[in-house]
């Protein structure tokens, strides 16, 4: 791309001086591999391939495979600029709400990286694995511990997924008596994924309503519980930041009527140590383990998802678990093996193997380092750093639910205060990337006009969460006296802002050398 200059900012605005080169200081701009490199070359000097008989039955490639030849120095330095344009826990506060996109240990990453744990195959052998299983057993313990409920899935591998396994063993609980039930009922204020696993299972889903709290409208959920609901899936704390009060009640209710309570767990990290779900009445609830227990967040995995049950659903939990015999621990992975009454009805298998062991020895690492006072801790300052973020921005934002009391572990804003300058929550979000932060969770959760959902997490310090507060108290004042500034933020970022809608609807998988016009003569 010699020649071509990349403009950043435009002429006159924030970002000041252009460059030839497209580089912001030590910003560097950075091609495509395909722009950088060239398909008749390499980065190796390898001898020409002779000539062989084709063993692939007729499935020959018949052109090139046009990928760009790089030298090791190029691919070095394509990856490293490419690195330093992204945006992680370990360069800043990430105030994503409903994430809870916190620091991960390092401990947990060396335990994780021992070898015993590291290089073992879920193939193995049982007899060769056993420390691998006493570890699962243990975690497997703790989570039943934390949560009051007498069983725990531990295969499943993300929260998504483990709703999936808790929605699978109520319909099975349900089937085992006899019972047709074709409907759940989903508060608004629940998670997203929770209507959609309902439907994947084959029921019809019912929205109940939140109340001015934003709170779940317990007269709305009594009015509409019946003989053909099979159960209701609620997020608590809610994806309003808030908890709900009427738990036992709701779950009360719920299982008078004959249905069970399927509890999102994603936010387990506000209430852990402070909360035991199964003393609310909860007959299955996720875990995220990335979220409470500080495993990393994957980016589409490694995830994990363990599933706790109450025991009214016990004997439906999945196959595969471990269970101690004697001195040893067995993988039960048959329905033929089980022996145990509390396993007798399991609806079958969830995954292949066991689960993600580098997800469970990190989490392991990470509760027995914290110990019980220490996981406490951790959702007392998870609530507390959220009261705190809440408190210092309500007088400049429009806070949500204002008049329900303090939040939990997330504060929730709209964009109200921006009424009448033409701005709103976008603007704001892609301004927050000029001050060098990842904007928070927006436009979620949809019971809230323009939302702005930030979860600061338990281990931010008051430092870094007083520069978050003070930028966006700054953009707040700031975008309200000169709203027109902010209309095309960001101005510092290596690529201005795009056409999101555009790019998620019409997404270009697959380069194509650009064809350069050739000025008539």
């Amino acid at each position: 791309m010699m020649g071509h200059a990349r403009k950043t900012t435009p002429e006159g605005g924030q970002g000041g001086v252009q460059t030839w080169t497209g580089n912001r200081g030590l910003m560097l701009e950075e091609p495509l591999l395909f722009e950088k490199g060239a398909v008749d070359r390499c980065g190796v000097d390898l001898p020409d391939v002779p000539e062989v008989k084709s063993r692939l039955g007729g499935l020959e490639r018949h052109r090139p495979i046009d990928l760009p030849g790089l030298s090791e120095p190029d691919m070095v330095r394509h990856y490293t600029r490419l690195s330093r344009q992204n945006y992680g826990i370990d360069l800043g506060i990430f105030p994503l709400g409903s994430c809870t996109m916190k620091h991960n240990p390092r401990l947990n990453e060396k335990m994780a990286r021992l070898p015993g744990f590291a290089d073992i195959h879920p193939l193995q052998p049982v007899d060769s694995v056993q420390g691998a299983l006493e570890l699962i057993d243990t975690l497997a313990h703790w989570l039943k511990m934390l949560t009051g409920m007498p069983e725990v899935a531990m295969s499943p591998k993300a929260g998504a997924h483990g709703e999936l396994c808790g929605m699978l063993a109520i319909r099975a609980a349900l089937e085992a008596r006899g019972d047709s039930r074709k409907v759940v009922l989903v508060p608004e204020s629940a998670h997203g994924t929770n209507p959609a696993t309902a439907a994947f299972c084959g029921y019809a889903v019912e929205n109940i309503p939140a109340d001015a709290r934003g709170r779940v409208d317990l007269a709305a959920l009594k009015a509409r519980l019946g003989p053909d609901v099979a159960a209701v899936m609620i997020t608590n704390p809610n994806t309003c930041g808030l908890f709900e009060p009427d738990m036992i009640a709701i779950g009360e209710a719920v299982h008078a009527a004959g249905a069970f309570v399927y509890c999102d767990g994603a936010n387990f990290n506000a209430i852990v140590g402070r909360v035991r779900p199964g003393d609310l009445g909860i007959d299955a609830m996720h875990i995220n383990l990335h979220k409470t227990f500080s495993t990393p967040h994957g980016g589409g995995g490694p995830g994990s998802g363990p599933v706790v049950f109450s025991a009214a659903l016990a004997p439906f939990a999945p196959l595969p678990f471990v269970l101690k015999q004697g001195d040893k621990y067995a993988l039960i992975e048959e329905r033929e093996a089980l022996a145990s009454a509390d396993h007798n009805q399991s609806f079958g298998r969830m995954v292949a193997f066991h689960g993600q062991m580098g997800m469970f020895v990190r989490a392991l690492s990470y509760i027995l380092s914290h110990g019980n006072d220490g996981l406490r801790q951790v959702a007392e300052d998870a609530v507390l750093n959220a009261n705190y973020v809440l408190a210092s921005l309500k007088d400049v934002f429009t806070a949500s639910f204002a008049d329900s009391g303090p939040c939990m572990h997330e504060a929730l804003f709209s964009d109200d205060f921006l009424d009448g300058t033409g701005l709103s929550t976008i603007d704001l979000a892609k301004a927050m990337i000029d001050e060098g932060f990842h904007p928070m969770t927006m436009y979620f959760p949809l019971v809230v006009h323009g939302a702005m959902l930030v979860e600061p997490t338990e281990t931010e310090s008051k430092a870094s969460m007083d520069e978050l507060i003070g930028a966006l108290r700054s953009l707040a004042r700031r975008m309200l006296a000169d709203p027109d500034a902010y209309r095309a933020a960001p101005y510092l970022s290596p690529r201005r802002r795009l056409d999101e809608t555009a790019a998620a609807r019409k997404p270009v998988l697959t380069w194509r050398e650009p064809v350069l016009a050739v000025a008539a003569e």
